[in-house]
C-alpha cells in the first residue's frame, strides 16, 4: 500500500467525516481527463493546469472535466467504436464508455485548445488558434453551444484511435465532491498549437514530468503559479495520488510512442482514509504495479 496526505480541502472533509460517523457517501459525478504528451531534450512532457476552486482532480491537474448530457449529441466518429471503448474501459455501459471519450476530447479542447477531430479517419483539423476557434471554445465552455454542433459545423469527425486508456480513479468516500475519473493519453498533434482559454486560464504549460518529480518535496512548482493556495504547498499537496502516480510512470518512461503503447490493465483506484502512526489522517491506495519502470515510494 502507498499513503499520501491531505491537503487543506481533504483534512476538513476528513474531520467531519470522522467526527459525524461514516455514512453513505456522495454519489460521484463521472469526469474524463487526458494526459497530453510530447517528447522533449528533458525527457517526457505533459501540459499541466491550475485549477481554482478546490477541484477534486487537483489543485494542479491534467486537462479534464466532468460528464454533460449534450455529450451524447456528437455521433461523427472514428476509431475504435463505442462497444470497443467500452471492453478498453472495462465496463458494461457503452453509453458511458461513448461519454467519457466525448468528454476526454471535448474538455481538452476546451482547455488546451487541441482538437482530436478531422474529416476523416486519417486526417486532423489545422490551424485552430484563431480568435474564431477561441470563441467556439468559449461557447462550448460556457455551454452555449455545444460540441457536436461545432464538430457539424466543420465537417469533423472524432478521432478517438488518438486516445488511449490511463486508469480508472474514484474520490475518496469522504469527500464533499466526488468524481469517478478515467484517464486517458494523447501525444501533441504536430500541426496545432496549444493555448489556455482566455477566460478560465491561469496558469497551465508543458511540464518536464522528471523534473517535477524530482522536485516533489520542495515548493518550486506552486510558487511558479503564485496563487494563494499554491505558494509553499509540495507536489503532495498540489495533486491528487492518481495525478501524481502517472507523473512518476511519465516520468520513468522511454518517450512518447513507448508510453502511449504499453500494454495496461484498466484497475480501478479509490483512496482509502486511514490514520497513520502519527495520529494524521492519510490516503492509502493499492501500490501501482511498476511495469512501466516507475519508481514508487512509500510515504
Amino acid at each position: 500500500m502507498r499513503r499520501f496526505p491531505l491537503n487543506a480541502d481533504q483534512r476538513e472533509a476528513a474531520q467531519a467525516w470522522a467526527d459525524f460517523g461514516e455514512r453513505t457517501p456522495s454519489k460521484p459525478r463521472h469526469a474524463s481527463s487526458v494526459v497530453l504528451l510530447k517528447d522533449s531534450p528533458s525527457g517526457l512532457q505533459t501540459f499541466m493546469t491550475y485549477r481554482p476552486g478546490g477541484s477534486p482532480l487537483g489543485t494542479v491537474a491534467f486537462p479534464g472535466g466532468t460528464i454533460e448530457t449534450a455529450d451524447d449529441d456528437v455521433t461523427d466518429w472514428v476509431g475504435p467504436s463505442p462497444v470497443a471503448w467500452a471492453k478498453s474501459l472495462g465496463t458494461d455501459d457503452i453509453g458511458l464508455a461513448k461519454r467519457h471519450v466525448v468528454a476526454a476530447i471535448r474538455e481538452m479542447f476546451e482547455e488546451t485548445g487541441i482538437l482530436l477531430a478531422g474529416p476523416d479517419a486519417s486526417s486532423l483539423v489545422e490551424s485552430i488558434s484563431g480568435q474564431e476557434w477561441m470563441r467556439a471554445r468559449e461557447s462550448i465552455a460556457t455551454q452555449e453551444s455545444t460540441f457536436g454542433a461545432l464538430l457539424e459545423r466543420y465537417g469533423l469527425a472524432l478521432r478517438t484511435d488518438l486516445l488511449k486508456p490511463l486508469s480508472h480513479w474514484t474520490s475518496p468516500d469522504f469527500a464533499h465532491r466526488r468524481f469517478d475519473v478515467r484517464y486517458f493519453a494523447a501525444a501533441r498533434p504536430v500541426n496545432q498549437e496549444l493555448s489556455l482559454l482566455s477566460s478560465k486560464g491561469v496558469w497551465g504549460r508543458w511540464v518536464s514530468a522528471a523534473e517535477v518529480v524530482a522536485s516533489r518535496n520542495s515548493s518550486v512548482l506552486g510558487d511558479e503559479i503564485g496563487q494563494p493556495n499554491t505558494v509553499g504547498m509540495s507536489l503532495d499537496e498540489l495533486l491528487v495520488p492518481g495525478v501524481e502516480i502517472i507523473l512518476e510512470k511519465i516520468a520513468a518512461a522511454r518517450g512518447c510512442i513507448a508510453y502511449l503503447n504499453h500494454k495496461r490493465p484498466i484497475n480501478k483506484y479509490q483512496p482509502t482514509l486511514v490514520v497513520d502512526a502519527d495520529g494524521q489522517f492519510c490516503l492509502e491506495v493499492p501500490a501501482v504495479p511498476t511495469s512501466e519502470g516507475a519508481a514508487c515510494r512509500e510515504r
